[in-house]
């Protein structure tokens, strides 16, 4: 297949152009890597974070009080003592997420040997921290409990200790995994909804008849929307690292950011040729729209970005090993939480590559069809 460079040049700045007078465009690329990347890292917690908590103390020993002084910030707001009267309006009003009910002689029943029981209560409505938090007050009620016993808050000693080291994310905070992660999946999203938009524009405004008209081939017109849009994405996911994840979210970045890039741009050209695959089945906007949900959903959800397809059918498994958007989210994973290198990645480059190339050649026998049609 021959084409030629300039021409694919000139075709990309007129896109350029066309991108820079569309306004809404525009600012969905920089919301998208912008406050976008910040809303969905702070704005959506995984982690317990000054979760409401009271107690109902009918013992009132020195070790409720102390159970009453272990649940702390930033996991827990600093406990407020109700009676059980108000417990369960308190609840129903969703005053609390948690109640802790300290039963009478609790203290003297552990020291006389018994196994007294604690009472929980969790308004399970909070579905994102209730089932942490019950996790995480339970460890602090039986750490507690056992250095009151044993002087020693750890239990006996185990025959094999083990020990855990966390490398990139050792305090588990959640904002770092969701602002890289965010990154990613614009990458996919907005690469998909430019090109494929670029295209179907074309359709609708009338102008795409007059390019087919011209010496051009269907090859040189799709590589030229690829490397302009795809342009206009890179610079965009290389602000929204460089600003929005390392500057205002402070995430460290543990591997290379320019071979990150370098495969973003590789991947760029697969995930564009997704968008010019469902721009030439798609003949308004709003076609093109409903593709992409259908699309961008199941490529972000089944990537192994939000879950790992270890836990995922087997069948699944298969389907996402023919799409790009899998290899690279495990690249890319691999080269910022990691700091992978080219030596470790380089398989998933080329997978990603190698599928790519399917895509476009799909996307081209696609298009070439679409032209005959409209010539005819």
């Amino acid at each position: 297949m021959r084409f030629s460079l300039a021409q694919v040049y000139r075709l990309g700045i007129k896109e350029l152009r066309s991108l820079a007078a569309d306004k809404v465009l525009l600012a969905l690329i920089c919301w998208a890597f912008s406050g976008a990347i910040y809303e969905a890292a702070t704005g959506v917690s995984q982690q317990l974070h000054l979760a409401p908590v009271a107690i109902v103390d009918a013992d009132v020993s020195p070790l409720s009080t102390r159970l009453a002084a272990a649940l702390y910030p930033p996991y827990f707001q600093v406990p407020q003592s109700i009676s059980p009267e108000q417990m369960d309006p308190a609840l129903d009003q969703g005053l609390y997420a948690f109640v802790l009910v300290i039963p009478a002689n609790f203290q003297r029943d552990l020291s006389a040997g018994r196994r007294p029981e604690i009472q929980l209560n969790i308004d399970a409505t909070v579905v994102s921290q209730a089932f942490i938090g019950a996790g995480y007050i339970k460890q602090i009620v039986a750490g507690e409990v056992a250095h009151y016993l044993q002087g020693d808050a750890a239990a006996a000693p185990d025959a094999i200790r083990l020990a855990t080291r966390v490398r990139f994310n050792p305090n588990l905070t959640g904002v770092w995994f969701g602002g890289v992660m965010e990154a990613i999946n614009n990458v996919t999203m907005l690469t998909i909804i430019l090109v494929g938009a670029a295209f179907v524009r074309e359709r609708e405004h009338g102008t795409l008849e007059h390019l087919l008209v011209m010496p051009l081939r269907p090859a040189e017109i799709m590589l030229a929307k690829i490397w302009a849009n795809g342009l206009a994405v890179l610079l965009g996911v290389a602000f929204a690292l460089k600003v929005v994840v390392q500057q205002l979210l402070e995430v460290p970045l543990a591997g290379s950011l320019a071979l990150f890039l370098l495969a973003a741009a590789g991947y760029l050209f697969a995930a564009a040729s997704i968008g010019i695959f469902l721009a030439t089945l798609a003949r308004s906007m709003p076609q093109l729209g409903l593709l992409i949900i259908i699309v961008i959903v199941p490529l972000q959800l089944l990537s192994g970005g939000v879950t790992p397809q270890e836990s995922m059918p087997e069948a699944v498994r298969w389907v996402m090993a023919a799409t790009p958007t899998t290899y690279f989210v495990r690249l890319a994973q691999g080269i910022l939480y990691r700091g992978a290198g080219l030596d470790v990645v380089w398989r998933d480059l080329l997978l990603m590559l190698t599928v790519g190339g399917g895509f476009f050649a799909v996307a081209l026998l696609r298009f070439r069809k679409s032209v005959a049609q409209s010539l005819n």
